[in-house]
């Protein structure tokens, strides 16, 4: 034992060492933990039931003169004016530009601090975030929304969605990809759940008068903020050196040049190649998928209108029940997107464990050419069951995108700081979430002002993003191992765990982490299932509706 360590003061509650998992600790019950926290943040998907009742917080200045031009910089301080809908939706915007920064800032801290620690001010922030923002509403200030919900909220996203993935993949060095999946999955199911349980509580509220917007994201806020702490003070890490009983790797693994058997450190990581390969890869796919979220609905309605209801185009304007169920139908489509957005990510990384993480990522862009490329066809030759199935193909492999590439970056860069280095990567995701949908909104408005008809303003939308999944399909074909020369040396990674207290490799850690699943694993597993499964019916219930 060196000086430093000697002279170290005893652990913490929160540090690191003192999650080391003990002999009674089951690994299947750390994607519980992951989940109950992704669960939580991914309420970020389900904030657009929350923009139009922001607009009418105040109903009597709906008809004042002097608010029918208000600015931004106007809006965020007004208590007279109602806020637009496009100052509301600027907080998406914050907090996923909050979400890449605050992951790539802290990552490298999270891996020393652990995941209890990481998870508890994840909890502390978006919760407070919601909180903060829900007094923003309660007192019209639209800079305290964004501050809460947009600045805090995000750093909680941002720590939250990087928390489970470095000790996730420790624990499952079997399955990688799987072990990511169902964490990630939590997060693009956060809106199943979330998004109904805020519709609810917002009728709830407003049976006293509003509409309930600030008492549902502070009521909201105190509930993420308890689940997500339950799954931070939950989780457990493996003592170094441990491995699943009767596990070693594969002569495949071995012998797999994609999958390194050395550790990169973060400082060196993200100057490689390497890791802008995989930037692009990453950028390229979410962009793709975000034009699809955020046409999808208008898409539907103005490519095929009254055919949903299998009523021929007369010229004639529809009646209000008709709109109203063409609504409903494109409604259903959104629960569908959601559904797929969720499951696509468990099962596509799930399926990388078997095809490679490279090969994962050559289907996604090859299978997303051919369906993007079809969406035209499908519109115009009617064929709303075909368009349908290909965008919830597109929905899936854009939430497989995100649950794969942790495990291809642990392929890549190694395990020890692979929550660092994939926390610097979503900065590719911010970019796409503040880039893609503008770009995306200029060539719709763009061909509208050109006299492009309504059903054909999507057409070159969709080839285009076709053609940046070929560059995506380019990127991944040009990634290689990384040269072993940037591989951490034996002191430099002693050091590296020195910093994360993790003692050395030693007979001892295969005798940890050995419990039954038991009572415990299956009230976790109850615990994250059941909201689950309960926002899954609710999806499927709003996609009965295309059919």
């Amino acid at each position: 034992m060196n000086n430093t360590t000697a002279s170290r003061r005893p652990a913490g509650f929160f540090d690191r060492e003192t999650t080391i998992a003990q002999a009674g600790f089951n690994r299947w019950l750390t994607p519980t933990s992951a989940l109950a926290i992704h669960l939580c943040i991914g309420m970020a998907y389900g904030f657009s039931v929350f923009w139009i009742p922001m607009t009418t917080l105040l109903p009597s200045s709906n008809t004042a003169a002097s608010c029918s031009n208000t600015g931004l910089l106007q809006a965020l301080t007004t208590t007279s004016c109602n806020w637009a809908v496009g100052h509301v939706t600027y907080t998406f915007g914050i907090f996923i530009a909050m979400l890449g920064i605050s992951a790539a800032l802290w990552g490298a801290w999270l891996e020393h601090a652990g995941p209890r620690k990481a998870g508890a001010i994840a909890a502390l922030c978006w919760g407070g975030g919601l909180i903060l923002g829900g007094v923003g509403v309660m007192t019209h200030q639209l800079w305290l929304l964004y501050l809460g919900c947009g600045v805090l909220g995000g750093i909680g996203q941002g720590l939250g969605y990087i928390t489970p993935v470095s000790t996730l993949i420790k624990w499952f060095p079997d399955r990688r990809g799987m072990a990511t999946g169902f964490a990630i999955m939590g997060y693009g199911g956060g809106a199943m759940v979330g998004a109904p349980l805020a519709v609810w509580l917002m009728g709830m509220y407003s049976d006293n008068g509003g509409n309930g917007v600030a008492l549902t994201l502070i009521t909201m806020g105190i509930i993420y903020f308890i689940v997500m702490s339950i799954g931070a003070l939950s989780f457990r890490v493996p003592p170094n050196g441990w491995k699943p009983q009767g596990w070693q790797p594969s002569d495949k693994q071995h012998t797999n040049t994609m999958i390194t058997q050395g550790h990169v450190h973060l400082k060196t990581s993200w100057k490689t190649r390497q890791f802008w390969l995989i930037w692009a890869v990453l950028f390229l796919n979410v962009t793709a998928g975000i034009a699809v979220i955020s046409m999808a609905s208008p898409m539907l309605q103005d490519v095929f209108g009254s055919a949903l209801l299998g009523v021929e185009k007369t010229g004639e304007a529809l009646t209000s029940a008709q709109a109203t169920a063409i609504a409903a139908a494109a409604a259903g489509l959104v629960g569908l997107i959601s559904l797929f957005n969720s499951v696509g990510r468990l099962f596509w990384a799930s399926l990388s464990d078997k095809l490679g993480r490279k090969n994962t990522y050559y289907v996604f862009f090859v299978l997303g050419i051919i369906a993007y490329c079809s969406l035209p066809t499908w519109g115009h030759l009617g064929m709303a069951g075909l368009f349908v199935i290909s965008i919830c193909v597109i929905l899936s492999m854009y939430g497989g995108g995100f649950a794969t590439v942790p495990a291809y970056l642990a392929d890549i860069f190694g395990t020890q700081m692979v929550g660092a280095i994939h926390g610097r990567l979503l900065t590719a995701w911010t970019a796409a979430g503040l880039i893609g949908p503008v770009v995306i909104t200029l060539i719709r408005e763009a061909q509208l002002d050109a006299g492009v008809a309504p059903a054909l303003v999507y057409d070159r939308t969709l080839y285009l993003m076709a053609g940046l999944l070929a560059i995506g399909f380019i990127c991944n074909s040009l990634i290689r191992p990384v040269d072993h020369s940037l591989h951490m040396s034996e002191e430099e990674l002693a050091h590296e765990r020195a910093l994360q207290n993790e003692a050395s490799v030693s007979s001892d850690a295969q005798l940890a982490a050995r419990g039954r699943f038991g009572i415990r694993g299956v009230i976790a597993w109850l615990a994250v299932g059941v909201p689950f499964l309960i926002g899954l019916y609710i999806a499927l219930a709003k996609a009965a509706a295309l059919f």
